[in-house]
């Protein structure tokens, strides 16, 4: 074999070494919510917990693979994100924004680690408030929540990506409430965020995806969101907008001095991750960005909303499909919800009732190893 033959076939999920570091990527991500969520309390600035969160997730990477030979590259697979209310995602502003928090709202928190390109990502829901979730927050909470229960187990090997796709919209509707559009569940490779293998959140005209099974050793993000509103979100300023990702295989000659500028300290500081404003010069940012992702040198991230009033929940988890089953390695457990609806549909309920383990012959679950 070939060294470029055994470098490819040690990057799957079959090398030990790769699932460490998928853990331990998945241990600080999980780590940086628990931070995260610990810092969110009423008045307190937007923008300062999501500095805290993505300074937590450099600092521990930074910690790790010092002293090998080879430079492992290490660090924020996405930036720390704080979507209030009715704002969906990608909420995670400049350093000027004055944006705090209130009592009552329902922040959706979402980030992600990675170590030498194996990436980890998490999105949590929680409402800040003493005491149980209670009305259609609750149901909206409890959708999200249950849809991702159901596509644990529904993303196994064998299974298609259209099977969870129906099923997550059948368990919104048992709360009244709707899947938003627009979300992908990617696969993750090394180094890669948004892999070829998708599952769409809502069959539409607009988005259509291949049809793809489900293989042993594969990693994916599972991303749900819900809705209490018609779960079309819009975007309503892209000056709001401040997460982008270097589209790697886009090439352009940028005329302002400012974009190139600012194209040279991407390529350098974030040449494959998605990354925010925050982290460059803001004054020449604002001008530079604008050209970069006129010709499609950046992916943007838009901040998209549904209507005032309307409550949207976020669950996004990582899961390793290892050869003894599911492995799910990034969450956080809910604030007690009471939800208004109960589910009651059989179909639902037996999905729920799926193991997350492939039975093999001598025994149960295995123990969980120390990373």
């Amino acid at each position: 074999m070939s060294d470029d033959e055994r470098e490819e076939k040690e990057l799957d999920l079959t090398s030990p070494e790769v699932v460490t570091k998928y853990k331990s990527a998945a241990e600080i991500a999980n780590k940086a919510l628990q931070l995260v969520l610990s810092e969110c309390k009423p008045k307190a600035k937007i923008v300062d917990i999501c500095e805290k969160g993505d300074s937590f997730i450099r600092e521990q990477t930074g910690n790790m693979y010092k002293n090998v030979k080879k430079k492992i590259e290490r660090g924020v697979a996405f930036p720390t994100c704080i979507s209030v209310n009715n704002t969906v995602c990608h909420f995670s502003p400049l350093a000027s924004d004055e944006t705090v928090l209130e009592e009552g709202d329902m922040l959706k928190i979402d980030l992600g680690c990675h170590i030498d390109g194996f990436i980890a990502v998490v999105a949590h829901t929680h409402v800040l408030q003493g005491g149980p979730v209670t009305g259609r927050a609750a149901d909206v909470l409890a959708a999200a929540n249950t849809a991702a229960e159901v596509a644990l187990r529904l993303v196994r090997p064998g299974r298609k990506n259209k099977d969870v796709t129906e099923a997550i919209q059948k368990v919104a509707a048992a709360y009244d409430c709707k899947i938003v559009e627009g979300v992908l569940s990617h696969q993750l490779k090394q180094f890669v965020i948004d892999g070829n293998k998708v599952v769409l959140s809502v069959p539409s005209p607009e988005t259509r995806v291949d049809d793809a099974e489900f293989e042993e050793n594969e990693v994916y993000a599972v991303d749900i969101v819900t809705s209490t509103g018609d779960g079309k979100p819009r975007l309503l300023d892209e000056k709001q907008t401040t997460i982008y990702k270097r589209a790697v295989d886009k090439s352009y000659h940028l005329k302002m001095k400012a974009s190139r500028f600012i194209f040279s300290e991407i390529s350098q500081k974030f040449p494959i991750m998605p990354f925010t404003a925050r982290a460059l010069e803001e004054k020449r940012a604002r001008l530079g960005l604008v050209e970069c992702v006129n010709h499609d040198l950046l992916q943007p991230y838009p901040v998209l909303h549904e209507k005032p009033g309307d409550y949207v929940a976020h669950i996004k988890f990582t899961v390793l499909l290892m050869p003894n089953g599911s492995d799910r390695m990034t969450s956080h457990s809910l604030q007690e919800l009471q939800p208004t609806k109960t589910i009651d549909d059989p179909e639902i309920k037996a999905w729920l009732a799926l193991g997350t383990k492939t039975k093999k012959k001598g025994g149960g679950k295995k123990k969980k190893g120390k990373l």
